[in-house]
């Protein structure tokens, strides 16, 4: 029977992890996605569309499956499955390997605030501009509800939903974007202060590029804290290294 290797998905490095494992011989490649967005990306390999129910439910899942290793590649802000995986991956010994790419790091030129959370955003936007560009997903804008006095422009894959700030314009749009395209949308709005998560990579950095080359504060919500005894790799060659598939 081939290796089977659960990878816990949603990144532009899951999908090319997918895609070397499902290539070699011998490996079996099944990502999980959590079914937020309704038309995802394709993968390679086998793939499965939800929630496992907790700790316990992706146990079982691991079980059931005969999973050999777990890889969990999701988001750096999915802290919730990133505890299940791991609590998961002790009750049943699967060995387990955590993927999140470095996080970001302000350059000369930068403007950065660091804060812990959205809401601690939410605390320091009033102080930095009236015009918000936030660009932190379509999840959590609840946050910024009760900043009336303040104009959002919103960019997400799929429609966020309410509550939401009052005066907010939602672009729907799938990255990545170039730094002109990002300066041509902050140009274009009149943002005065960009709000976003340290996803990290280049995938999506671009509008760092481009807030820095026009002068705005960048508020930047950092990353919440691994489960304790968890560590992560940062990239898919370690993660292969991790798994003992590190050969050619």
């Amino acid at each position: 029977m081939p290796a089977h290797v659960l990878l816990l998905g949603g990144t532009t490095e899951a999908r090319r992890l997918a895609a070397d494992l499902a290539a070699r011989p011998g490996v079996r490649v099944t990502t999980s996605l959590a079914g937020r967005v309704a038309r995802p990306q394709a993968v390679a390999g086998e793939l499965r569309i939800g929630g496992f129910g907790g700790a316990a439910g992706l146990a079982d899942w691991l079980r059931t499956h005969q999973v050999d290793a777990l890889v969990d590649a999701t988001h750096p802000f999915a802290e919730t499955i990133t505890a299940h995986a791991a609590h998961a991956a002790a009750a049943t010994g699967v060995p387990a390997v955590v993927l999140r790419r470095p996080g970001w790091r302000p350059g000369p030129g930068d403007r950065w605030y660091d804060v812990p959370s959205l809401a601690g955003a939410a605390e320091v936007l009033p102080g930095l501009g009236r015009r918000v560009f936030l660009s932190t997903g379509r999840l959590g804008l609840a946050t910024f509800a009760g900043l009336t006095e303040l104009r959002f422009v919103v960019r997400s894959v799929e429609p966020p939903e309410p509550p939401m700030p009052p005066d907010t314009e939602v672009i729907l749009a799938r990255g990545p974007f170039t730094v002109a395209e990002e300066r041509e949308l902050l140009c274009g709005h009149r943002i005065e202060v960009l709000v976003t998560k340290d996803s990290g990579g280049a995938a999506t950095a671009a509008k760092l590029t481009a807030a820095r080359d026009l002068g705005l504060p960048v508020v930047v919500v950092r990353r919440p804290p691994l489960p304790p005894g968890v560590t992560a790799v940062p990239d898919v060659a370690e993660v292969l290294e991790r798994l003992g598939l590190g050969w050619v």
